[in-house]
């Protein structure tokens, strides 16, 4: 996270915590994974207050280096496939699942892309300020060209999605990214990974809302999109 150790294992918990709640309603298994999603951004808050404390400790670089690695993997190899396959999973509409099957696709060659970037670059964190900033050595052409796609796959996918409310996460999502672009360019990777974390509680708000029995009309008039 992007302000201090206490504030990175404040949000792990706090998340944490709404990712238990969220995973209990779980209702179908194909919404597993999807409700796994803020467990996931629990974790990667702990790797990343673990981080934190071993920037400002001494004798604890293997420390250092396994928390930048957990959550360097976690936000640009993981995310971009597991986002859209999450979709896929609990897409009804045929249409809708074979352009989220694309973006699955187009998901793994950027999380094959990134990492290559971190087997073969090294990565350098740096607390500047309230922040982490993630130095490294890839490709800077190919690493702005690849993070559109990047976006591509994380966002889109929510659009996508005939999931009640799913544009919601996805608008906030998207908002996000762009908040933090503007202000907090040079920390996007830290930043744009804590506000998704709070927004991912919006997750629990989704999967209730499915518990509750949609009239017919409304699914004859999903599917036919």
């Amino acid at each position: 996270m992007c302000f201090s150790a206490g504030a990175s294992f404040a949000g792990g918990v706090v998340i944490s915590a709404v990712g238990i709640a969220t995973v209990r309603k779980v209702g179908k298994p194909t919404q597993r994974l999807f409700a796994g999603i803020p467990l996931l951004f629990g974790f990667q808050q702990f790797a990343e207050g673990v981080l934190w404390v071993t920037l400002r400790a001494s004798g604890y670089d293997w420390l250092q280096y396994v928390a930048t690695y957990i959550f360097l993997i976690t936000a640009l190899v993981i995310w971009p496939v597991l986002i859209p396959l999450s979709m896929w999973f609990m897409e009804e509409v045929k249409k809708r699942k074979k352009i989220l099957a694309g973006l699955i696709v187009t998901g793994g060659i950027v999380s094959l892309f990134y990492a290559i970037c971190l087997a073969f670059y090294d990565v350098t964190p740096q607390i500047n300020g309230f922040h982490i900033k993630y130095v490294d050595e890839f490709p800077k052409t190919l690493v702005d060209i690849v993070f559109i796609f990047y976006l591509v796959s994380t966002i889109t996918p929510l659009f996508i999605s005939s999931i009640r409310r799913m544009w919601l996460f996805g608008t906030l999502i998207a908002v996000s990214c762009v908040v933090t672009g503007i202000f907090f360019a040079q920390y996007l990777t830290s930043i744009w990974c804590f506000f998704a974390a709070l927004i991912s509680a919006v997750i629990y708000l989704i999967l209730n809302e499915s518990q509750t029995k949609v009239p017919a009309e409304a699914w004859v008039g999903r599917k036919s999109s």
